[in-house]
Parts: structure tokens; C-alpha cells; sequence
């Protein structure tokens, strides 16, 4: 389907990119004169075009494009270094309606995952692979990688690259096309508006053949590195002509798209009591415990558990998760371990749900804690208007700023101490959790505490903690 000649942001993107970090939410990652914004545009048009930002899944692994998650309107994952197409075969195999894609750097595809992408296309494997070739490590910091031409000089060739000693070039459209298996193998290029357009054209014959059926499409496009490359933009444009270009010549290397036929695999059958069966385990617990009436103002929470290390953020979070779990409800537990551990911060996201999750993070939670100042300042800012915002009061000294939210000031840190023991703060907090949302009960949590603490003395303290906790937030309410 054409989509109209229109100055707009193509429907394959997300129109504001909020898995982004920081303040700016409409712009890419990516340094100036890159060429991975215009590939990334290409394929959002086509995910428009096409119609199947519903089924499309991208894979991205470790390298620039490790973030493209933060911009397509897909499905996402992330994956180890080099191992794309292993798992973009697993999605497609086990998803055999998703139009599965790959999107890989050199350093990434051609190195450790060089054996991975050999037998992924040996297999036929039904995915697009969008190769991203710049002769460089891009994220890493500009070391030799397996596209490096001769001569050129790196942070590990300082001397340029020397074939006695490093190897020459690699030219995976090459290797890959003495395969059988593959139906589309190509070269392009970003240098200029011309191969651009051809770019988007072998961009949609890729992606025309995934939805088809047709089996393995890669495509290699040779992009702008300018910060590695040590050039201005229009240096880099100009290098890909004139010195790139003859070592990785552009053309179409196989198109059998015509005298393929759709591949009709087995399709997996998900029957958890075969599979439970067949790996000779338990169904596991049969029943419940009973759920309570909830608010609906509560139902299904997102929550986001933020402190500094040694306040037992990751065992708040852990509790809450395991006991929802005990109700019943599908439940995750995500760790964050970004910079932010650097900077005073760690945080958790819990999510409980009657249905199904499909993401682990909470990006927009629906409640935070806060356990410190720093924590509060940060998350207060992505809570959902109408959440719930409970913070620390012994270590927070100032009010909230958002007056959209339902705040709860908990002494949390001035309760654990009064019980005897700062480090149960986390207890104290899970209990105000449960207070606060009336999602569980008391003595359920308390029952999860002997699987958690080892001796009858923590077991006793973290009981009181999480009874101040919940006796707290709910004499508030009367």
C-alpha cells in the first residue's frame, strides 16, 4: 500500500520515543553524520507500508543498534553479542505469522557472531538480516573489526590494518552466497541519494520475502561512521566512494524470490501439560490463594522500587513479585543496572497482572516508591497521573512536586530502625505497599517470609516489619 507523500515521522517509529532515558524524547542516539537513522527510517517505512508493525519483530543485539528498541513501533529483543540470528530462529519458528528481522553491525555479525549467521542462512532460516558494514567497532570505540580494509587504521591497527598479521577484509554477501539456502543477498550503500534509494528498495525485497515465507534475506549496507573514521559527514560520504566501495562492490548479489515457494515448516504446539509431562516435572502449585477486592485504582500495578544500594530495592521487589505470584497473577521482576548505579540510584520494576505482560519494565508505573531523595526526584517524573507515589519520609525531607498523583509520606528507614534493624526497611516497605493498594493481605505475605530468611529470628523481624509497614499506611487512612 503507498503511503501519502507527507512531511510525518513514518508509522513504523513510535511517535516519542519513551523508553529513551533522559529529557530528550524525540531524538536518536545516534551521532551526527551516522548512517544508522537513515536505515532505521527505510525499514520504518516499509513496517508502514506493509502494514505489520502489529507482527514485526526486530532483534538487535550489543553494538550501536543496541537501543533500536527505543524507536520502532515492533516488537523488540535484545539479545548477546552475535547471537541475532539464533534467536530471531527461535521467534520465527515459534512464531511462524511474526515477520522476523535482524539488525547487526560488523563488529557484531562478522565477529563473535560469524558462525551464527553461517547457519542461520545454511538453514534458510525465514528472517530478514539488515548488516550494517562500516569496516569498524563502532560503539566500542573504533577497533579493527572483520570488514576493516587493508591500511586503515584503527584503535587496535594503529599502523593500519597489516593482512600478514590481522587477515584481510571479510566479505560476508560473498561468503553467505556460496550457500544454497539463501533467497536474497545484497549490498548497498548510504553515501549518497541514489543508493539510498536503492537501500530502500532492497530494504522492502527483504522484508516482501519475510512476509512471504520465502526464507533467509540479508541485506549488507555499507553506513557512514564518522566519529570512528575521524571525518566530517561529507568525508565519510565521499570515503565509502572512493575507497570502501571498490573493496565491497554494491549489486545484487542472488534474488530467487520468484522460484521460491513459502516454507511450511512444523508449527509448534504449546500444551503446558505436554511439555510439563514430556520434561517429567510437577504442574506446581494447583491453587491460589484467594484473591481480595481491589480498588480498581489499584488493579494490575505497574510499580517502580527505587533506592541506594543496601536499602533492599531488589528484595522489595523481589517480595512483592513472588507474592503475587501466590495469588495467581502473571507477574515479572526486572532489575535495572544502568548508569544510574553509579549515580546513587537502583531500581526494580514489578509488574502484577490478570493478564498477560508484555513488557517487564515500568515505564510509566502506576506506583512508585521512593526511597530516597535522588529516587524520588527521578521516578515522580514517569508516573502515571493518578498513581501512587509513597516515599520515604525519613530520608525525604521535602513534598513531592507533582500534585497529580496520591502521595503517601511513610517514615519507612524510621519504623526499620525503631524495630531494631535498618536493613528490614524493604520489608517495611512492602508491607506499606500492601496497605496502601489492599492487594494483599497481611498474613499472605507473611507466609512467603520463610522461604526468603533462613533463621526463625529474620523470619520474626521481617513479620514485624512488614506489620508496621501495613499498620502504618492503613491508621493513616482512618
Amino acid at each position: 500500500m503507498a503511503r501519502p507523500a507527507v512531511l510525518r515521522k513514518p508509522l513504523g517509529f513510535v511517535g516519542r520515543y519513551e523508553h529513551k532515558p533522559g529529557a530528550e524524547k524525540n531524538r536518536t542516539h545516534y551521532c551526527p553524520g551516522c548512517g544508522h537513522g537513515i536505515l532505521h527510517k527505510l525499514i520504518a517505512e516499509a513496517l508502514e507500508d506493509f502494514e505489520i508493525t502489529d507482527r514485526a519483530i526486530m532483534i538487535s543485539p550489543v553494538g550501536c543498534s543496541v537501543f533500536a528498541y527505543y524507536y520502532f513501533n515492533a516488537g523488540n529483543l535484545q539479545v548477546p553479542h552475535g547471537r541475532a540470528p539464533a534467536v530471531a530462529t527461535a521467534v520465527s519458528r515459534a512464531n511462524p505469522h511474526a515477520v522476523v528481522m535482524s539488525y547487526q553491525g560488523d563488529g557484531d555479525l562478522a565477529a563473535i557472531g560469524g558462525n551464527h549467521i553461517v547457519q542461520a542462512a545454511n538453514r534458510g532460516e525465514n528472517i530478514a538480516v539488515f548488516f550494517v558494514n562500516n569496516a569498524i567497532y563502532g560503539m566500542t570505540g573504533g577497533q579493527m573489526a572483520p570488514t576493516t580494509i587493508e591500511g586503515m587504521k584503527t584503535t587496535t591497527t594503529p599502523y593500519g590494518r597489516n593482512p600478514l598479521t590481522d587477515g584481510y577484509p571479510m566479505k560476508i554477501s560473498e561468503l553467505l552466497d556460496s550457500l544454497h539456502a539463501p533467497v536474497f543477498i545484497a549490498r548497498t550503500s548510504l553515501h549518497d541519494p541514489a543508493n539510498i534509494r536503492k537501500t530502500r528498495a532492497a530494504v522492502r525485497k527483504a522484508i516482501q520475502y519475510t512476509i512471504e515465507k520465502k526464507g533467509f534475506s540479508l541485506v549488507e549496507v555499507l553506513s557512514m561512521c564518522p566519529s570512528n573514521w575521524k571525518m566530517d559527514a561529507v568525508s565519510s560520504q565521499e570515503w565509502i566512494r572512493d575507497v570502501l566501495i571498490p573493496v565491497f562492490p554494491l549489486g545484487t548479489l542472488r534474488d530467487r524470490g520468484s522460484e521460491a515457494v513459502e516454507m511450511k515448516r512444523p508449527v509448534p504446539t504449546f500444551d503446558p501439560a505436554k511439555v510439563r509431562e514430556v520434561l517429567g516435572v510437577g504442574g506446581g502449585k494447583q491453587k491460589a490463594l484467594a484473591r481480595r477486592r481491589v480498588d480498581p485504582k489499584y488493579a494490575d500495578p505497574s510499580i517502580r522500587i527505587a533506592g541506594f544500594g543496601g536499602q533492599g530495592i531488589l528484595s522489595a521487589g523481589t517480595a512483592i513479585a513472588n507474592v503475587g505470584l501466590e495469588y495467581g497473577y502473571n507477574v515479572s521482576w526486572l532489575p535495572s543496572y544502568g548508569p544510574e548505579m553509579r549515580g546513587g540510584t537502583a531500581n526494580c520494576s514489578v509488574k502484577i497482572r490478570e493478564g498477560s505482560i508484555g513488557e517487564p519494565e515500568a515505564t510509566q508505573p502506576t506506583v512508585v516508591i521512593a526511597m530516597n531523595r535522588p529516587s524520588m526526584e527521578k521516578f515522580e517524573q514517569i508516573l502515571k497521573p493518578g498513581g501512587t507515589l509513597i516515599y520515604n519520609s525519613t530520608l525525604i525531607e521535602v513534598e513531592p512536586g507533582r500534585k497529580d498523583v496520591e502521595t503517601w509520606a511513610v517514615p519507612i528507614t524510621g519504623i526499620a530502625d525503631g524495630l531494631g534493624n535498618t536493613k528490614v526497611q524493604s520489608m517495611v516497605a512492602v508491607g506499606a505497599f500492601a496497605g496502601v493498594t489492599g492487594l494483599f493481605g497481611l498474613d499472605d505475605i507473611k507466609g512467603l517470609l520463610p522461604a526468603m530468611f533462613e533463621s526463625e529470628a529474620m523470619v520474626l523481624l521481617n513479620e514485624k516489619a512488614v506489620e508496621a509497614g501495613y499498620d502504618y499506611v492503613t491508621g493513616m487512612r482512618r
